[in-house]
Order: structure tokens, then C-alpha cells, then sequence
């Protein structure tokens, strides 16, 4: 199944794309697509619905994060040994590990805003893991029976507040806009193969990013099994699995974002999302 959430921000009603790529409401049999609905009995019984059956929603709404209720974030840097290469980075020999503030989360086409005084915003596409049952310590072997499904992601930052303004990485990833999801969270039976999917993110149609997730450092059933060892994660959580190579910053000479751009990205089977960029609102003229 494809699952996803249409309408205003904060008004999102949950929704399912039928065969034929339309989108049809889910409203009158669950809330919200968050706990119990994104669990194993949840989407079984999502499933079991013929979606001719549910109204189609008309017009072309506005998608929000395909799941609500989003806990925590939690990022994975220098992922595909390219993009550790191009930062000078070395290849980890455990999960580099990084929260995102959940207030950076929105929809996969909402305006992404530079902030403040930043000449440093980059971009990263990101193959996206959502969470569906509670997970403490999973073993390796039974870490995908945890997970909902996928989704596309934009793990946006901002490389100055990320590097040169000490501490964590966290303060140049959680800026407002800067953790895109969507469109779809596309359930786990759709995606039998995880470490087999293309990827790609454009600025302007230049092609930056193309990478395949078979490339990771740690997939996503390690990652899962590996960041239960550390916390429990719930219905809903999200994991950002890392970039391949072609980000901003490990050009030569490095190259960001700035107002007027567009960003277009997408992974195989799990749709598109696009951007456009616009200045901090002290920042216009």
C-alpha cells in the first residue's frame, strides 16, 4: 500500500493511493496514520479495504508527512562510503548516530527556508524507515518485522551551524523545513528489497545525487536492530538512512542552496518530492 496525508498543515486527514495513482480518503476508517494504524494488525487491516470503496478525493491537495505523531528523528551520517569520501570523512566502523528536531519535519513539497544568515544549506536524499511496532533490541533477523514501510526523505542542513559552530551536529539539521517526508509511506510488502533502490536528488535539473540504496555502509535492517540497542523506538519514529555522494558540500567548489532554487529528488517505487527554496523572511529585501 501506498499511505499518505493530504491538507492544510496541522489539518492533514489520512489517505491511501489506489491502483489507478489516486488518492482516497481514509478518514471514516482510522483518525490518523500513527500507532496502532501503522502496526502490523493496523496496515492488515488497511489492506483487507478495497479502495474502491472509500471516497476519492478530488483537486490536487497539499501532502503533509505521511505519518503523524512522529516522536523522534533519528539520522545516519557517512551511510554510503562515497559520500564519507567526498566530506574526508572515514568509513564508520559503527552507525554515526544524530537527532532532528521533529519541528524541522513537513511535507515532501513544502517551501524549504534558508535560514537566518545561512550560506551553507545543503541538500540530501535519504531513503526514510518508519517505525510500526515497538522495538527494543531487535535482532538483525527480526528488524524489518518492525518497520511500516519507506518513504523519501530530504535531509536538509545548514554545513556552518553543522560544523563550525561547535558541538553536535544537530543544531545544522533541525532548522524549520528542513526534514521533508513523503509523499507516500510505501508498507514494507511493496519494498522486499530494501537494499536495491535508485535514488536521486536534482537542484535547477542539474543532477547531483544518484546513488543505490545496495551501497549503504549498514542497511536498514542492522541500523534498526543496532538503534533499538540504544533506545526503544515506537509506532511512528523515523530513521534517515544517510546520502550517497553529490551534496553540496563535497563539491569542488562546494555549492548551496540559495532563494529561487528548486530541488527535485526521489527514490525507485517510493515517489518524488520538490522544493522550492526562499529566504529567511529577515533576510528578504
Amino acid at each position: 500500500m501506498k499511505l499518505a496525508r493530504y491538507g492544510a498543515p496541522g489539518q492533514e486527514k489520512p489517505g491511501l493511493i489506489d491502483g489507478d495513482g489516486h488518492l482516497r480518503d481514509l478518514s471514516g476508517v482510522v483518525t490518523d496514520l500513527a500507532g496502532d494504524a501503522i502496526g502490523n494488525a493496523g496496515l492488515r487491516r488497511l489492506a483487507a479495504i478495497d479502495p474502491a470503496t472509500l471516497p476519492r478525493v478530488e483537486g490536487e491537495p497539499r501532502y503533509g508527512a505521511p505519518v503523524s505523531g512522529i516522536g523522534k528523528m533519528i539520522c545516519v551520517g557517512m551511510n554510503y562510503a562515497d559520500h564519507a569520501a567526498e566530506t574526508g570523512a572515514p568509513v564508520p566502523e559503527q552507525p554515526v548516530l544524530f537527532m532532528k528536531a521533529t519541528t524541522a519535519i513537513g511535507g515532501p513539497n513544502d517551501t524549504v527556508v534558508i535560514p537566518r544568515g545561512s550560506v551553507k544549506t545543503d541538500w540530501e536524499v535519504e531513503l526514510g524507515v518508519i517505525i510500526g511496532e515497538v522495538t527494543r533490541d531487535v535482532s538483525v533477523d527480526d528488524a524489518l518485522d518492525h518497520v511500516a514501510g519507506y518513504a523519501v526523505i530530504n535531509d536538509l542542513s545548514e554545513r556552518a551551524f553543522q560544523l563550525e559552530h561547535g558541538g553536535q551536529w544537530v543544531k545544522g539539521k533541525s532548522c524549520d523545513t528542513f526534514g521533508p517526508i513523503g509523499p507516500w509511506l510505501v508498507t514494507r510488502d511493496e519494498v522486499p528489497e530494501p537494499q536495491n533502490l535508485s535514488l536521486w536528488l536534482e537542484v535547477n535539473g542539474h543532477r547531483y545525487q544518484t546513488g543505490n540504496t545496495r551501497t549503504m555502509v549498514f542497511g536498514v535492517a542492522a541500523l534498526v536492530s543496532y538503534i533499538s540497542r540504544y533506545m526503544t523506538l515506537m509506532p511512528g519514529d523515523v530513521i534517515s538512512t544517510g546520502t550517497p555522494a553529490g551534496v553540496g558540500l563535497g563539491l569542488k567548489p562546494p555549492t548551496y542552496l540559495k532563494p529561487g532554487d528548486v530541488i527535485e529528488l526521489g527514490i525507485e517505487g517510493l515517489g518524488r518530492q520538490r522544493q522550492d527554496v526562499v529566504a529567511h523572511p529577515s533576510d528578504r529585501s
